[in-house]
């Protein structure tokens, strides 16, 4: 029922229901649809039970931000603070990323800020394959809703994921990537240089190229 759905909206046809057939309204707001507004893709990911997360998650947290941003930011997954709050990158994390993007001159309201995952796994693990399977549709509705110039990719999982690698974080870092033809540049974690400070020089580094990448200004009239 989900496949057929799926296929007739990317055709542009509207399915008949007879009144007595059992749907889930849930499968069908689950059907990821690439014209889908903020709003329906909102609905979906709170409704979202695609996998076994959504039986322990406090809530899911799809994303915060400007948008029309040209910098989205992706990370792995919420975390605790994440899941209470329902926003991406609070807490310690989320003041040192704050500060990382003021280092080159932009705030958090001026970026789209996401994870891969929308609900955070158990203890804070690694997010499993089949979780990511069923969780990027959300990512790439996001993206085509934005249309960002750049992703800003945060931490080795969240690389990993998004460019199919399984090379290190250090040597994904350096080069310019794509995604789904948009390009991404690989940079730390900010969980990770709270831990290993020493790093943060390098992580500066990737930000001047991401400060570089999205000169002249960006389309929210700050550059």
């Amino acid at each position: 029922m989900i496949e057929k759905a799926r296929l007739l909206k990317k055709m542009g046809i509207e399915s008949w229901i007879l009144r007595d057939t059992p749907v889930s309204t849930t499968e069908l707001s689950a059907i990821p649809d690439s014209q889908a507004t903020w709003d329906e893709l909102a609905h979906c990911v709170k409704d979202c039970i695609k996998c076994p997360l959504h039986k322990t998650r406090t809530q899911t947290v799809l994303g915060v931000g400007n948008k029309h941003a040209d910098l989205l930011i992706v990370g792995e997954a919420p975390g605790a603070n994440e899941d209470q709050q329902g926003e991406p990158f609070v807490g310690p994390a989320g003041s040192l990323l704050n500060e990382m993007l003021k280092s080159i001159g932009l705030t958090r309201e001026q970026v789209f800020i996401a994870n891969i995952l929308k609900c955070r796994p158990p203890n804070n693990r690694d997010p499993q394959p089949d979780e990511v399977n069923q969780c990027i549709d959300y990512l790439l509705q996001q993206i085509s809703l934005l249309k960002p110039k750049l992703i800003l990719a945060v931490g080795r999982i969240s690389a990993q994921n998004l460019l199919n690698r399984t090379e290190t974080l250090a040597q994904l870092r350096n080069h310019l990537h794509h995604y789904h033809n948009t390009p991404v540049i690989v940079t730390y974690h900010p969980a990770y240089l709270l831990r290993s400070p020493g790093q943060k020089r390098q992580a500066y580094k990737d930000l001047l190229r991401v400060q570089e990448f999205l000169s002249p200004p960006l389309k929210n009239g700050v550059g």
